[in-house]
């Protein structure tokens, strides 16, 4: 019933990314007639190069120049064949002087990404699996993904997270053939290495385990003839290792290289590789310039290259320990990463140093989570030692000054990244405001509340009061939240902002989609904890609505916003909390552009149903007001059936109804895993038939008038909003009786019966509540995470 609207992870993307856009520092082009490597025109200003993936420069030699214009004058600017048909003339000397480098056998492809997408299927059988670090490249990940339409298992493990692998691979080994495991050698956005000595010791531990290692950001400037840092790390390639290197970025050229030392898989894949036979081959200019690469390669040239890089990587590294920058990994990659945190601090940061003639690369979502965003930083032979010193100088100076501007601080940026934090982060809440923050809603005015967020929704005064109840004390883990309620005064104590948060454990799947959930779920049967995350929720999963008061006119709204933001990375670390959850936002909140600059995702959730009543209004007013065809829908569907039924209006039910209703409620939420959530603690609905605020709702049947078939489970809200919380139906009875329609319109009657002024009828089923006179809006969640993981893993397994 609860279809969820899945957020559409490309929208996310173009929002982020037409951000950076329009802030200058993405989508730019380069500028001048000429390039040389140590600078870049960028508007109309000669920028030094911090941003380049050619460590080494060599694709400014002149001899791969050179190579490159005699093999256009020679061949053309294309060979246009595919190479399963014949190669171009060039090709026979770049293939054996590449194989000379590795010295195993090797196969040309276009660029990494034609050449993943050609060797995984290829290599990957339909009885291996397929284990995936979080953080290996989109177009590894994109090519094993293919492997799902033949039934191959794919999942996935934390960045270099051996003992989730080791774990993983247990669990596989009875069921598979091979167990590959798919990671880069050196990441590109931190720089930083996978444990390939580690991944050895695995290997020889699980005869089963393959590796599969992307080293394009390893070539050339590591490692024997330039071959990488894969390789130099595992010193052979063992039969069950794939290695990609490429031809393009550090190598100076353009193409990509597969190492394969399995001769009856390099057949194979060479013989047929799926986009490696139909796919265009390089162009004679690339052949050359890569042919003349991998000559400089295989000479002692090639590591005073390496060393002269080097010395330009030592010299960064040791000028940074000298600051206060937040550098995420400390290595001897040429790539470097300083945190800043939330996006609109790295579009500051770029646009800074771009001022002051420096361009830098800005590392954003989806390459790094959003509240993750920061400056990637690349350093190659082509920069000079004073340009460096002064990178470092500027970073220094406007750092700082970018956390100002963005009304962000250092210490949030450190713990954003789990760097250490030597700073209270309370110290830094605004001081003009009243920031007032507690554990019960005893400790909060009443009063206060109410006029906030009391009219709507279960989460007035009483309703919360209801809640800390029913979800404290449970004898499941699941069933036991913290409530955190947060109001923000200015100094005439005027409320700005307030807004609960609860601290529990969810589904990591609870927004996925059903097919992930279905198999998720066959693994809780017997480790109910599996894929489940601490989250801090605003609201809660009980409650819908908006559960954010804003006074949007007040000229302290930003600086409340901003103690809100602080307020929730203060109870994330003091809970442990994985994820962060802001929930049910219209768009006419207009709060989008500010929730993603603090690092937030936006998902679209199911649209929530409101019904406005009028102020004398009766039900054949009500209906009066459904259009012809909605009417003709009630008559037939709902009036024409509700005189076969037996409806009451309960406000206690004995112990048998409620065994019943809560055996209703079960059937309905097992059949909702589009919005897959724990069930809630046995004592809810005693508690509910306890309290003078709830009311149930119950159909019955005329032939058997003791068998309760649907009930509505509904809260009075001070008499002002009829809020028909949860739902539990007979699926014997739904398609006979419409029983999901009918305790629809029953609720509609009794709240107008009671003179209600709006039913908050929730999220899901809009269509059904459209028809029977709802208003339906978008609504949306924010969701911030410490790492992309969950969101990653939920794309593979859906």
């Amino acid at each position: 019933m609860a279809k969820i609207k899945h957020n559409n992870f490309l929208d996310t993307v173009n929002d982020v990314f037409t951000d950076a856009k329009q802030e200058g520092v993405m989508h730019l082009y380069a500028e001048g007639d000429d390039f040389s490597g140590r600078t870049i025109g960028i508007n109309n200003r000669k920028l030094f190069h911090f941003g380049t993936t050619g460590y080494l420069g060599l694709e400014q030699d002149s001899r791969l120049k050179a190579a490159a214009i005699e093999a256009i004058s020679k061949y053309g600017t294309q060979f246009p064949l595919s190479k399963s048909y014949i190669s171009n003339p060039l090709y026979r000397e770049l293939e054996e002087t590449v194989t000379a480098m590795y010295q195993n056998p090797i196969i040309i492809t276009k660029n990494s990404t034609l050449g993943h997408m050609g060797v995984i299927p290829n290599a990957v059988s339909d009885q291996d699996a397929i284990i995936l670090d979080h953080q290996v490249h989109w177009s590894v990940q994109s090519a094993a993904k293919v492997l799902k339409n033949r039934s191959v298992p794919i999942d996935m493990i934390r960045h270099n997270d051996l003992n989730m692998l080791e774990d993983k691979i247990k669990r596989l080994s009875d069921r598979h053939k091979r167990i590959w495991y798919m990671a880069d050698g050196i990441y590109s956005m931190y720089g930083d290495f996978s444990p390939l000595q580690d991944l050895k010791t695995l290997c020889q531990k699980y005869p089963q385990l393959y590796l599969y290692i992307d080293d394009v950001h390893g070539m050339s400037w590591i490692g024997k003839n330039g071959t990488g840092y894969a390789l130099s790390e595992l010193k052979t390639l063992t039969e069950n290792i794939l290695l990609f290197g490429t031809l393009s970025k550090t190598f100076g050229a353009s193409g990509a290289v597969l190492v394969c030392s399995n001769k009856k898989m390099y057949h194979e894949i060479k013989t047929f590789g799926g986009p490696l036979t139909f796919s265009a081959q390089l162009e004679p200019a690339s052949v050359a310039a890569a042919t003349a690469s991998a000559k400089i390669h295989l000479t002692p040239e090639i590591y005073t290259l390496q060393n002269d890089l080097r010395e330009r990587v030592d010299y960064f590294n040791d000028l940074l320990k000298e600051t206060d920058l937040p550098l995420i990994d400390h290595n001897n990659s040429p790539v470097f990463f300083i945190g800043t945190g939330m996006p609109k601090t790295g579009y500051n940061f770029v646009s800074r140093l771009m001022k002051e003639g420096f361009y830098v690369n800005l590392g954003i979502f989806p390459a790094v989570p959003v509240k993750n965003t920061g400056v990637r930083i690349t350093i190659s032979r082509h920069n000079e030692r004073a340009e460096i010193k002064e990178l470092v100088a500027a970073m220094v100076h406007h750092f700082p000054k970018s956390l100002e501007d963005t009304q962000t601080n250092l210490p949030r940026v450190r713990k954003a990244f789990k760097l250490e934090v030597k700073t209270n982060l309370k110290e830094s809440l605004p001081s003009d405001l009243t920031v007032t923050l507690e554990n019960s809603i005893m400790k909060i005015d009443k009063g206060l509340w109410n006029k906030c967020l009391g009219n709507h929704g279960v989460f007035d005064w009483e309703g919360l009061r209801f809640l800390e109840k029913v979800f404290q004390g449970n004898e499941l883990l699941e069933h036991n939240w913290k409530f955190k309620y947060l109001v923000i005064l200015d100094d005439k104590s005027e409320p700005i902002l307030a807004t609960y948060f609860t601290v529990g454990l969810w589904k990591d799947d609870m927004l996925a989609k059903e097919t992930a959930s279905k198999a998720i779920e066959e693994t809780r049967r017997t480790n109910p904890h599996y894929l489940t995350s601490t989250v801090l929720g605003m609201g809660s999963l009980f409650t819908e609505g908006r559960h954010l008061y804003l006074q949007s006119k007040h000229p302290l709204k930003q600086q409340a916003l901003d103690a809100l933001m602080q307020t929730m990375e203060i109870l994330e670390h003091q809970t442990k909390a994985k994820m962060i959850v802001l929930r049910d936002f219209l768009i006419k909140d207009k709060l989008h552009d500010y929730f993603q600059g603090q690092g937030f995702v936006r998902v679209q959730m199911p649209n929530t149903c409101k019904i406005d009543l009028g102020f004398q209004e009766t039900l054949d007013s009500y209906i009066a007001k459904l259009s012809s065809r909605n009417r003709r829908h009630l008559r037939r569907e709902i009036l024409d059936v509700e005189s076969t039924l037996d409806i009451r209006f309960l406000k206690s039910c004995d112990k048998l109804q409620l065994n019943r209703i809560q055996e209703l409620y079960n059937q309905v939420h097992q059949n909702n895993l589009g919005l897959n959530t724990f069930s809630f603690p046995e004592k809810l609905f005693q508690s509910m038939s306890d309290s003078p605020y709830w009311e149930f709702i119950v159909v019955n049947t005329l032939e058997v008038p003791e068998k309760i078939i649907g009930v509505m489970l509904c809260y009075k809200n001070q008499n002002i909003s009829y809020v028909p919380s949860f739902v539990g139906l007979d699926y014997d009875y739904l398609a006979t009786y419409h029983t999901y329609r009918q305790l629809l319109f029953q609720t509609i009657k009794r709240a107008i019966n009671l003179k209600f002024m709006h039913i908050d009828l929730g999220m899901t089923a809009s269509f059904e509540k459209r028809k029977l006179g709802a208003k339906v809006e978008e609504a949306f969640a924010y969701i911030q995470t410490s790492d992309n993981y969950t969101l990653e893993l939920m794309g593979v397994l859906e």
